[in-house]
């Protein structure tokens, strides 16, 4: 079967229409691309480039082909750029909402400060690496150009883990995070911890200098609690808790925030995590970080008790989805910082436009919740200033950004 490609879809596969109209996905294509090979199903999985497109490259990482890490390095970065900022833009007018978009900032090769690997116990030693796409087969990838260097570097540890605490027929995943005073590895999967395999592991902590081992949840080892520097303050990082994917998306994400909001005294930071936001504002503003988890709030306002200089941040347990801060609570801020999971804030959203907040700094993952939460915004009233897209999930299809909306009249 012979197609030509007409676009991208939002997993980054190429997508064109068979005679009958029927829509076929075909994984590595570009658009503009004449392709032929083998359809099964809906899909050619291993098409054949008749026609390149001139952003076609040769992918630059070695693993390319096998790894299933990557699904756009074989486009070049200027296409990948303009794609991500099109599918933002394609959300957003498929809800009527048209927008000023900021250049897209995209996080350099080798930045990926946290990664989670797979690991199985082979006759000759240990395969560690990511799956095949679609596939329960492992590829190494000792010369990932996503990963950290520092990253790269724990891998013969990770394999002493490995041989230490996965059985023969099974898989473990690895979690691997770079803070400020070494590595934190979360393993699940593994045997069951008795004393000997507590022992072992241990041993491996100290002989790799590893900040902390945690297996299955519980903690095995730590030799210094791991730290992440969120603006003046440094904070505990929980086991397993959310953290940005790169220091520079993180640094983007921060100023675009920093700009939305502008001179805001008093400040709301809406699904606040470890105090991504909530922490680097309040060098500036009093902040109020609300977020489901306990954990999570807990290291935030250590880091808070330990940085000098630091306006007032007060802490508060909520889930924001059962139960959102009400438009009584919020009337007493000047700004908003919204970073939802994938499934958006509309029922927050709703809560912020009824309270008439000033200024909202929306951050999102996914842009079509995005879309759907600016539209709410739009009908109450406020205006799209800008949209700033983040890509530090470099040559993949996940998307971040960074919104403002603003009350005309109230704030600018």
């Amino acid at each position: 079967m012979t197609l030509t490609i007409d676009r991208l879809g939002h997993l980054g596969d190429g997508i064109a229409r068979d005679p009958t109209g029927t829509q076929v996905f075909i994984p590595g294509a570009l658009p503009g691309e004449v392709v032929e090979g083998s359809r099964t199903g809906d899909r050619i999985d291993a098409p054949r480039i008749l026609t390149p497109s001139p952003d076609r490259l040769k992918p630059p990482c070695a693993h390319a082909r096998a790894c299933g890490g990557c699904a756009l390095q074989h486009a070049r970065d200027e296409f990948v750029a303009g794609w991500k900022q099109q599918v933002v833009q394609t959300a957003l007018l498929a809800q009527g909402v048209e927008a000023v978009f900021r250049p897209i900032i995209t996080s350099p090769p080798r930045t990926r400060r946290r990664a989670t690997l797979s690991a199985r116990r082979t006759k000759a030693g240990v395969t560690l690496g990511f799956h095949m796409r679609g596939s329960d087969q492992l590829v190494g990838v000792p010369g990932c150009l996503l990963l950290h260097p520092d990253l790269i570097a724990s891998f013969p540890a990770l394999e002493a883990i490995t041989l230490a605490g996965a059985s023969r027929k099974g898989e473990l995943s690895l979690t691997i995070t770079r803070s400020l005073t070494g590595l934190d590895i979360a393993v699940t999967g593994g045997k069951p911890i008795d004393a000997a395999l507590q022992q072992s592991l241990a041993a491996l902590t100290e002989a790799h200098d590893i900040a902390r081992l945690t297996w299955d949840g519980e903690s095995i080892a730590q030799r210094s609690p791991p730290l992440i520097a969120l603006g003046q303050a440094r904070v505990p990082l929980p086991p397993g808790a959310f953290l940005q994917a790169t220091e520079p998306g993180q640094d983007a994400l921060l100023a675009a925030v920093r700009d939305a909001i502008g001179s805001a005294r008093r400040v709301v930071d809406l699904f606040a995590g470890c105090g991504t936001f909530a922490l680097p504002l309040a060098d500036r503003a009093e902040v109020h970080a609300v977020e489901s988890d306990a954990t999570m709030l807990t290291a935030l306002n250590a880091g808070w008790r330990t940085a000098v200089g630091l306006r007032h941040v007060s802490t508060e347990v909520r889930d924001l989805f059962r139960n959102p801060l009400l438009p009584e609570d919020l009337k007493k801020f000047d700004a908003a910082v919204v970073d939802p999971p994938r499934a958006g804030a509309e029922a927050q959203i709703r809560a912020l436009a009824e309270a008439r907040t000033p200024v909202i700094a929306s951050v999102s993952c996914n842009p079509v919740t995005f879309a759907r939460d600016a539209k709410i915004l739009l009908e109450a009233g406020y205006a799209l200033d800008w949209v700033q897209v983040v890509d530090q999930f470099r040559w993949s299809p996940h998307v971040e950004l960074v919104a403002r909306f603003f009350r005309p009249h109230m704030a600018r």
